[in-house]
């Protein structure tokens, strides 16, 4: 069994403990996601479940789908960029509050987990503005690694790569 399975696999049991079923179609559309290290929209998971599955499913259903794949927390949705990422902790099956870093290059995303205390400050600072936190997910634009790499080589005369 590789990876995805395994984690297709533990997300099917999270399902069965909440009551709910991890069909067909919501583990293509979630293998699409765990699939992918970039932020996908609903139609560029309908292209993925056509091309790897041979599956039509229609944008509606796979909104539905995705909807349920974030009530269960096995997905969650970039609100900056409107797409979907799969949940980074489903095979460790654990609470958390999820925080992004998302390459403003190549749209590549990396969940990453902030500590705690950090969460608990900066909610301490919203309520001092007058606010209150309604959902402490942060989404912040990077530039990752690869890019910022290729970003200081050298451009041979084929690559037109901007700075």
């Amino acid at each position: 069994m590789n990876n995805l399975d395994a984690t297709i696999n533990q997300a099917e049991r999270q399902c069965k403990v909440h009551g709910t079923r991890l069909t067909d179609k919501r583990k293509q559309v979630l293998a699409g996601l765990l699939k992918s290290d970039k932020a996908l929209s609903a139609y560029e998971l309908v292209d993925f479940c056509k091309k790897e599955f041979g599956e039509t499913i229609p944008a509606m259903t796979v909104y539905r789908i995705l909807d349920f794949l974030e009530e269960e927390n096995l997905a969650h949705k970039l609100k900056i960029a409107n797409k979907y990422v799969a949940c980074s902790h489903i095979p460790c099956d654990h609470n958390h509050q999820p925080q992004f870093l998302i390459c403003t290059r190549c749209q590549k995303v990396e969940e990453i987990r902030i500590d705690f205390s950090i969460i608990q400050a900066l909610e301490k600072h919203v309520r001092k503005a007058g606010f209150q936190v309604v959902n402490s997910k942060l989404e912040m634009d990077c530039v990752c690694d690869e890019c910022k790499e290729a970003a200081t080589k050298p451009a041979s005369k084929s690559c037109k790569l901007e700075v």
